[in-house]
């Protein structure tokens, strides 16, 4: 079984960075597709990013263009989602996620395994 497990959550001020960790525990990590997504209080889960085994192929939802970025270093099963100039809307629990499908997929249906989450809060 893939066991996955997110950091780097907390409290930030609006304008501020973070960078959440995703550490993977299987030799084929390199050949999943990972993804981040997010869940507020009372609202579905938002596909936030996500990012190809191969190359640098990468998509977001328009909301965070240009101040996420997700990246991934195979050789240590990791997976980073760097957010900067930081939003109250932004606050929510943060999840890292896998696809054995080779697409980057923005579906939370498409993902077969997940982490636990954690919280990201961003303070006005």
């Amino acid at each position: 079984q893939v066991q996955l497990v997110e950091s780097g959550g907390g409290l930030v001020q609006a304008g501020g960075s973070l960078r959440l960790s995703c550490a993977g525990s299987d030799l084929t990590f390199s050949r999943y597709t990972m993804g981040w997504f997010r869940q507020a209080p009372g609202k579905e889960r938002e596909f936030v990013a996500v990012i190809m085994w191969i190359g640098g192929i990468t998509k977001y939802v328009d909301s965070v263009k240009g101040r996420f970025t997700i990246s991934r270093d195979n050789a240590k099963n990791t997976l980073y989602l760097q957010m900067d100039n930081l939003k109250p809307e932004d606050t929510a629990v943060y999840y890292c996620a896998a696809s054995t499908k080779a697409l980057l997929t923005i579906h939370y249906s498409e993902y077969d395994y997940w982490g636990q989450g954690t919280q990201v809060t961003v303070s006005s």
